[in-house]
């Protein structure tokens, strides 16, 4: 269950990341809204990137590289047919949806590994806190 609860976040977290880039090239480029429709093919998009994503992530390597390459292959193939398959190349040129899908992974990959340092300090002080307790209490 936590697999899946991590694919639901991570998924909300890249939705709404791509929804902010988007918005900001649509105001820099002076485009028109997004359509529902598009928010939409987003989200499926990074359903189908978060899954994939959590089922690539069993074919380990000893070499964080290659498994970063082949994070972003992953994504940048899914954005590619989706980008074919809903007509996105009318509005986004392939070149800056290969650059978002990177800067989303980078962000990602950062918010990630802040939340693993987290998760880690927080074991560690119940770990210590738990020595403690153990070492100062009286034996009978």
């Amino acid at each position: 269950m936590n697999k899946i609860k991590k694919i639901i976040v991570n998924t909300m977290i890249s939705t709404g990341a791509v929804l902010v880039i988007l918005s900001i090239f649509f105001i820099f480029l002076n485009l028109n809204s997004m359509s529902i429709y598009i928010i939409f093919q987003i989200f499926g998009a990074n359903i189908v990137i978060n899954c994939g994503l959590s089922l690539l992530s069993k074919l380990e390597s000893r070499y964080a590289i290659v498994e970063y390459l082949r994070d972003v292959s992953c994504i940048i193939i899914v954005l590619i047919v989706f980008g074919a398959v809903f007509g996105w190349y009318s509005l986004i040129p392939v070149w800056v949806l290969v650059i978002m899908a990177v800067a989303i992974y980078v962000f990602m990959v950062i918010i990630s590994t802040v939340k693993t340092r987290n998760d880690t300090r927080k074991i560690n002080n119940l770990l210590r806190k738990r020595r403690e307790k153990y070492l100062h209490t009286p034996t009978a």
